[in-house]
């Protein structure tokens, strides 16, 4: 009897001991496991005289009954103590302010916004969009434009050129997107009317340049291409993009390799205080350079320069976005600041359509 006191008093401190259910299920295990210390009792009531076994008999059973109902009210409390400190670590202040949904609190960056809108303005008039690779032969990024040898944008204070082939040729990263337009046109017959949104490179960086920005040129090749289809689409393009009824446009003779004859086009614009509001006012701003593509170009592209023509137009899309929104330099554009992109980006499910407005 003795030696069942001692047993029962060390196995009812260990289960009051036992920190957590896997301590609490060790001990369970240790006295009532197949070789436990009171399942060894218990099998030693076989050995026994009738005597013996009616006085040890309830005894031991009694052990193992007290034993059973410790453990079961341990699990109990250590479930409860559980239980406690989860309520506890995950308790809600409603004092703070529900946060937003990830739909609310992301924002689109603006030059994504922007090629959106180009994309849904150019669409209503037809057009496909082309891409190509940011890694560019010579060949396609200068030489089938009518870059003579020479010329100063082939020098490398201009252009990023990778280390040269062992046949002494140089890839580059492309200083523009017209290779794309190169490419739609050795692959595709005429009629072609697609734009070319991407990036650029060029060695450049101040407050209105950086090493890489964005484009999107437009190209048309057709029979009766002219430059009165240009110029409305020019027109359209511009009221629909800023946003305004009408618009003037001023079309400047220029130079440019890829086209004959140039332009560049101001549009009608008014400054106050800080800011630039187009379809009004006495001032003028560049916005983009266009022209009748080469007879060269189409000719290196494969087309005969007596059955089609075509013209073409590139602006930056970063400087429209600048315009069009009110911001002041390009760089923060690329530095992953959350702040300003919280201030000028754009809520991810306001898509850009012409009928429900664009910056709506």
């Amino acid at each position: 009897m003795a030696d069942i006191a001692t047993l029962e008093h060390e196995l009812l401190g260990a289960i009051s001991n036992a920190g957590d259910e896997a301590a609490l299920e060790t001990v369970r295990v240790a006295a009532l496991g197949k070789s436990g210390s009171v399942s060894a009792l218990l099998k030693t009531l076989g050995g026994l005289s009738p005597d013996e076994r009616r006085t040890q008999g309830p005894a031991i059973n009694g052990l193992k009954e007290r034993v059973t109902q410790a453990i079961a009210a341990r699990k109990d409390a250590l479930a409860a103590e559980a239980l406690d400190r989860r309520l506890n670590s995950e308790t809600v202040d409603v004092t703070l302010p529900v946060r937003e949904a990830p739909a609310e609190t992301g924002r689109v960056h603006p030059i994504s916004q922007v090629m959106d809108e180009l994309t849904a303005i150019f669409a209503d008039m037809g057009f496909a969009v082309a891409e190509g690779p940011d890694i560019e032969s010579d060949d396609y990024n200068f030489t089938k434009l009518n870059f003579p040898e020479g010329h100063p944008a082939r020098e490398m204070h201009d252009t990023f050129y990778f280390n040269p082939k062992p046949d002494g040729s140089r890839m580059l990263l492309r200083t523009h997107t017209s290779p794309v337009q190169v490419r739609t046109m050795l692959a595709k017959k005429p009629p072609i009317r697609v734009i070319c949104p991407g990036r650029t490179y060029r060695s450049d960086s101040d407050q209105t340049h950086t090493p890489m920005f964005h484009q999107v040129e437009g190209l048309v090749i057709d029979k009766g291409s002219n430059l009165g289809h240009l110029k409305w689409i020019l027109e359209e393009f511009c009221k629909a993009f800023f946003e305004v009824d009408s618009v003037k446009m001023r079309f400047r003779p220029s130079f440019f390799p890829f086209t004959e004859p140039s332009l560049e086009v101001d549009i009608q614009c008014r400054r106050d205080k800080g800011e630039i509001r187009f379809g009004e006012g006495n001032d003028w701003l560049e916005i983009l350079g266009c022209g009748m593509v080469h007879p060269n170009v189409l000719r290196n592209c494969g087309l005969d320069p007596d059955e089609y023509q075509g013209f073409a137009w590139g602006m930056g899309i970063d400087r429209i976005a600048m315009l069009k929104y009110g911001m002041p330099d390009l760089r923060p554009f690329f530095e992953a600041d959350v702040r300003w992109l919280s201030h000028y980006g754009f809520r991810p499910l306001d898509f850009p359509t012409l009928a429900g407005g664009l910056s709506a």
